[in-house]
């Protein structure tokens, strides 16, 4: 039941990172900025990866639905709280060296926080699900899925900007935009929502970096 929320969630759009290394064409400055906002985006990434990874682990038909109602949930806050770290990242970087830097690096802030308050409000729903019905918790599982696709397509064109051109090229070169590999295999889901540990599963827009 939780296989289509775990396929929207791999097709989710994030900051980073399907950048491929281009020739290095970036002066020293965009360089100096691409490492100061990589630095703290890897660990929100590796967050995100781990959360989208528990909900994959919890993708069988026999899952009950208490299990999975926990670990998405768990998931979502973690995925929430990335996103919310990612525009702190992006914005203590202070606007990229390059023409309309400002104005992209203020847009791209925006969509991050609009992410995290996307998830932040997937957590609550799938919180209010009904779990003693297995039919009406699929079907509610079923919309969040749809509103993930809705966040996945929407919305990322400020990212998209600020992953182009000398910025982009510059991000692509530091380890710490690279897309990451979920640790394995994740924990079980944390009963305190609020868990920062890096160990636990976190959780979306995860794996999205195929859509930059």
């Amino acid at each position: 039941m939780n296989k289509k929320l775990a396929a929207a969630l791999s097709g989710g759009a994030v900051l980073v990172l399907t950048l491929s290394g281009c020739s290095d064409d970036s002066d020293d400055k965009v360089n100096d900025w691409a490492k100061k906002v990589c630095d703290q985006v890897q660990p929100q990434l590796q967050k995100i990866a781990n959360a989208n990874a528990a909900i994959q682990e919890q993708t069988a038909d026999n899952s009950k639905p208490a299990d999975v109602q926990k670990t998405d949930s768990a998931a979502f806050q973690q995925i929430s709280q990335a996103y919310k770290s990612l525009g702190a990242a992006v914005d203590s970087a202070g606007p990229p060296p390059v023409d309309d830097g400002e104005t992209t690096q203020k847009e791209a802030v925006k969509e991050l926080n609009a992410s995290s308050t996307a998830y932040a409000n997937l957590k609550t729903k799938v919180d209010a699900l009904d779990t003693g019905d297995q039919a009406k918790f699929a079907d509610g599982l079923k919309g969040i899925a749809d509103e993930l696709n809705k966040i996945s397509t929407n919305g990322d064109q400020a990212l998209k900007k600020l992953q182009s051109g000398e910025v982009g090229s510059a991000m692509s070169k530091q380890k710490g935009c690279q897309k990451p590999t979920a640790s394995a295999p994740p924990p079980a889901a944390p009963s305190a929502p609020g868990s920062d540990e890096e160990s636990k599963p976190a959780s979306p827009k995860a794996t999205a970096t195929e859509k930059a």
